[in-house]
């Protein structure tokens, strides 16, 4: 009985598709890498040249000029019903946004400003991303918005139980230009450790965020008083109205890809069901971290 070799001098169909398997497989990884991914290297972090500016919807140009000019489209309506005016309020709102905006720009106008309010949150940025995923953040530029939630129809809410904190409901509407313009580069660790990266470069704008809130006054015996607001529930539907515009990457780009602007919304709307809740610390009364030991026993107990 002759010795069965696989590899012969003379071609076989069993070799034929091998070999075809393998040269379709190389051909699609240097499709990838060299065209639309970039080596991982030592070399510096290098700033894509696209920085996408955003363009605000058409339909809500005159409510975010309205707003910009004091003009409330609306107003509350008082006419009964146990529904009350919430425009102190909104002046509240209006004044405390407006100090955090002076605050990030460190009391200056201009670009100077945008450049210090631009560091501060491309610090705050590269804190919070993962460094085996991405590439360090290069935020390329920030508008903080001018105006603050509207608040209107404000009712008390009926409890469940009677001896539940009484809460106020609100409509909230928030219409402003709020906008990030950043880039990075996604990096890829397969078939093997630094294969590759993507370069990404986004610009994220919110033109409008609606829903109903919840403002729950402290309890005067409450251990840690807190006034709290409580922003929508997983069962509560909220208009989430965002722009994207995205480009990656290497040589050939690929421009405003749909998938990516359902991924940042589903992302950005998980953050505000999971994380929907804000409480603000009475002075005297209790101290951030009291509170932040309350939330995490209240996470403990629900878990």
């Amino acid at each position: 009985m002759g010795t069965a070799y696989f590899f012969t001098l003379q071609p076989t169909f069993t070799q034929g598709l091998i070999l075809g398997q393998f040269s379709v497989l190389f051909l699609l990884i240097v499709v990838l890498k060299y065209l639309f991914l970039d080596g991982v290297s030592d070399r510096s972090y290098k700033t894509p040249s696209y920085q996408p500016k955003p363009e605000p919807d058409e339909e809500d140009a005159v409510p975010l000029l309205a707003e910009k000019l004091g003009v409330r489209p609306g107003k509350d309506d008082q006419s009964g019903g146990g529904i009350e005016s919430a425009d102190w309020l909104n002046g509240i709102l209006q004044q405390v946004l407006d100090a955090y905006r002076v605050k990030l720009r460190d009391g200056l106008s201009g670009a100077e400003g945008d450049e210090i309010a631009r560091r501060r949150v491309e610090i705050y940025a590269n804190k919070m991303r993962p460094p085996g995923f991405l590439d360090p953040i290069r935020v390329h530029s920030v508008d903080l918005g001018a105006s603050a939630p509207h608040l209107s129809r404000a009712r008390f809410k009926t409890q469940s139980t009677s001896d539940a904190d009484p809460a106020i409901e609100f409509d909230m509407t928030y219409v402003d230009a709020l906008s990030i313009s950043i880039s990075t580069s996604v990096l890829f660790h397969y078939p093997f450790a630094s294969f590759a990266r993507l370069p990404i470069s986004l610009t994220i704008s919110l033109s409008r965020l609606s829903s109903s809130i919840l403002l729950t006054p402290p309890h005067p015996h409450a251990q840690h008083p807190t006034m709290t607001f409580n922003f929508p529930s997983p069962n509560t539907e909220f208009t989430l109205n965002l722009q994207t515009k995205s480009l990656m990457g290497s040589r050939a780009k690929l421009a405003d890809v749909p998938k990516v602007h359902e991924l940042i919304t589903h992302q950005i709307r998980k953050v505000i069901l999971e994380k929907g809740t804000l409480k603000v610390v009475l002075p005297g009364l209790a101290t951030v971290s009291e509170v932040q030991e309350d939330v995490e026993n209240e996470r403990a107990t629900r878990s």
